[in-house]
């Protein structure tokens, strides 16, 4: 019997605000399945799942999008026998297509639609489509996306001879600030916070300078200092970030490893939700105003 492979994909419930003012998501016909899908597609080897999601939304649509939430995965078996798992997100169109596919994707996609969900719904193929469709239909119209990151690799605190603040990335933590640079982007930041150790502005320098802004230095996400109240950091921590959010301006923030978890509990409220953060990761944040949607692990 021949090994079952499981072929890994991502996509995206992509939307806008219609004529009528109601929310309208794009749907594709790919005339090689004579299907009715929502846009999707492999992932290029070592490829984030994140940023397969929006490339291969640009690719089979031409449309320009930010993502906000992570909805429900999917599996399924192909018609070969193999697995397909796929991920989405929803994701804010910026730049809508309203002409005809783009000429590269010809061959997978030939037509798409903008269609309010019920109409969506009824026009899908897939049974698994329209789950993921409900899902998205179900999350509170978002209006800020923030990423929220923890400084990248910085060596040993107990081999730097320096103040502490002044500690800096290591070749590793540089190495990992360049890739982050290029996940962070896709969210469209307009705003780039960190916390003042040098540590953490140099995880998010290549960001900001790959999106032309300058970096904010903003202590409310520095680590508790001795003597300071750690659940009093926390609570400042996720009011700062409800107050960006409600701002309604996409920001990047880098902050510490004690910060990080307690302040996502307290927004989210979950107390067994586990948020700890490894360095250089970080999560992408949805609000609604400033309530809080939800966390995706980037």
């Amino acid at each position: 019997m021949a090994a079952v492979t499981e072929v890994r994909a991502a996509g995206g419930v992509v939307w806008r605000t219609g004529d009528t003012g109601a929310v309208e998501v794009c749907l594709v016909h790919r005339p090689r399945h004579d299907d009715w899908s929502l846009p999707k597609g492999k992932l290029e080897p070592a490829e984030h799942p994140l940023a397969a999601a929006v490339r291969e939304v640009g690719e089979e649509t031409g449309i320009r999008a930010v993502p906000q939430v992570r909805l429900p995965s999917i599996r399924y078996t192909m018609p070969d026998g193999n697995l397909k798992a796929v991920d989405y997100w929803s994701m804010r169109a910026v730049e809508s297509a309203v002409g005809p596919v783009p000429d590269e994707a010809a061959d997978e996609v030939d037509e798409l639609v903008w269609l309010p969900l019920t109409q969506a719904q009824r026009r899908l193929t897939y049974r698994h489509d329209v789950g993921v469709l409900r899902s998205f239909a179900a999350v509170p119209p978002v209006t800020a996306v923030l990423t929220l990151v923890r400084h990248a690799h910085a060596g040993s605190r107990d081999t730097w001879p320096g103040p502490d603040t002044a500690r800096p990335l290591d070749t590793a933590g540089l190495r990992q600030a360049q890739a982050l640079a290029g996940l962070l982007a896709l969210t469209a930041p307009r705003r780039v916070l960190s916390a003042s150790p040098r540590r953490c502005v140099q995880t998010v320098a290549p960001l900001a300078e790959a999106v032309d802004v300058a970096i904010e230095v903003d202590s409310t996400f520095d680590e508790p200092a001795a003597g300071q109240n750690a659940d009093e950091r926390a609570l400042a921590a996720a009011a700062r970030l409800c107050e960006l959010a409600a701002d309604g301006v996409g920001a990047t923030v880098c902050s510490q490893g004690k910060v990080i978890p307690a302040a996502l509990t307290l927004l989210s409220r979950r107390a067994s939700a586990d948020y700890r953060t490894a360095k250089g990761g970080g999560w992408l944040l949805a609000f609604a105003g400033d309530r809080f949607v939800g966390a995706d692990q980037l």
